[in-house]
């Protein structure tokens, strides 16, 4: 497992009983986490100063319980990015720490090329990766379905002093927006996917990951420059492994472009105990 490490706003306090106890920035959140499948003693002093916990509820959702004064929407800070995190319907804020990981990758491979090169962010969120590849000097192309989280992420572009890089914010259906660009014939040096699980397009077309990635995937190979940095795919669905993305890469890319394919588990490591939570998995071709 890769685990983000580097961390100075975002803390993995304690996880036991389904739940994590995390501090972002000086705000303690608790949050549900079905990964947390262990029952052992709390080890933190801090489970009782959480500022709100999120409650799921039996017929799906849930709802935020505020215990102290919480600030409707914060500022922490990666390294050079800074990120603004806000608690949301649905218990998330905005912001996957454990992707940090990643962001490293991205930025290494980009100044490891020393040369131009564009990258496609599909499903993009509030734009962790497209931050820290622009901070690399790439150009990147951003994309979600929902406007609002293009939104928050170019918010948190002009919050990392990142506003005036060649950065294009795209609200669409990932499917349909990659389409477009291979008819287009817009290729990229990098592509990443962090697909959801199960959602919606903003027509209302239905995604699942597991019905789905193989066939974005190949279409997206296409996308591909004719000297390509890497293609990374993250997954949050317990039913597809690593391996599964891993082959899925392998044997799209590796016959055309040669390189190599590996994938891992990804995760955050928790101060009381010293151990690390699985966070999803990454599988990444690269080129060399």
């Amino acid at each position: 497992m890769r685990s983000a490490q580097n961390w100075k706003d975002y803390e993995l306090l304690d996880a036991t009983d389904g739940e994590r106890l995390e501090r972002w920035g000086e705000v303690l959140l608790v949050r549900p986490d079905p990964q947390i499948l262990w029952h052992t003693a709390r080890k933190s002093s801090l489970w009782e100063k959480a500022h709100a916990v999120y409650h799921r509820a039996c017929t799906g959702g849930g709802s935020w319980e505020q215990r102290r004064p919480l600030p409707p929407k914060w500022d922490i800070r990666y390294k050079e990015l800074l990120f603004e995190v806000s608690p949301t319907g649905f218990k998330h804020t905005g912001l996957f720490p454990e992707q940090a990981v990643n962001w490293e990758l991205y930025q290494n491979l980009l100044s490891g090329a020393k040369r131009p090169a564009r990258v496609l962010n599909l499903f993009g969120y509030t734009g962790g990766a497209t931050l820290a590849c622009a901070s690399a000097g790439a150009e990147v192309c951003h994309v979600d379905a929902s406007k609002g989280m293009v939104q928050w992420g170019r918010e948190n572009a002009r919050k990392s002093g990142l506003a005036d890089k060649p950065i294009r914010w795209i609200v669409d259906d990932c499917a349909k927006f990659a389409a477009r660009e291979e008819r287009r014939k817009s290729f990229y040096e990098g592509i990443i996917m962090d697909p959801p699980s199960y959602g919606r397009g903003p027509g209302g077309e239905v995604w699942k990951l597991e019905e789905c990635i193989d066939g974005l995937i190949a279409q997206c190979a296409a996308l591909l420059s004719e000297k390509p940095l890497f293609f990374a795919v993250n997954s949050y669905t317990a039913g597809v492994s690593p391996s599964v993305m891993r082959y899925i890469l392998q044997a799209r890319l590796e016959p055309r472009f040669g390189g190599r394919t590996q994938c891992d588990e990804i995760g955050l490591p928790v101060t009381a105990t010293g151990l690390a939570v699985p966070c999803g998995s990454t599988a990444v071709w690269t080129a060399e």
